[in-house]
């Protein structure tokens, strides 16, 4: 009898390993043409007319409406140029900026005048904390 037997060492088959990596690297292949396929299109050019300035109407803290700079004291005369504004053939965008501290009702008048006025490009953006 001996003492000392003999065991084998443990050996990695990497046999399969290797076919894993063959398979991985036949996708790679196949589908790395599909991923950098790009379609050239010839599209025609044309150019566009520029954008209509845009109306700015802001409310003022105070109570103060203003219509591109300009002071309107009422909604009622705030009317007449909503209407000139909606009555454009291609009329531009109102943006409305009311201040943080302006009087809500204040506000609410000047947009249902807009409302009633037919004005369809609005936006109310408000002023930016500084």
């Amino acid at each position: 009898m001996t003492s000392q037997s003999q065991l084998s060492e443990p050996q990695l088959n990497a046999t399969p390993l290797i076919d894993v990596m063959l398979v991985l690297l036949v996708m790679l292949i196949m589908t790395v043409p599909i991923a950098t396929h790009a379609v050239k299109l010839n599209l025609p050019y044309r150019p566009g007319k520029p954008p209509p300035a845009i109306v700015y109407l802001d409310v003022s803290y105070n109570g103060e409406i203003f219509w591109n700079g300009e002071y309107v004291p009422t909604v009622e005369a705030l009317t007449p140029k909503l209407l000139a504004l909606a009555g454009r053939s291609d009329p531009p965008p109102l943006q409305v900026t009311p201040e943080k501290r302006a009087p809500y009702d204040l506000v609410a008048k000047v947009l249902a005048a807009a409302q009633r006025s037919h004005v369809t490009k609005l936006s109310v953006t408000p002023v930016p904390d500084i």
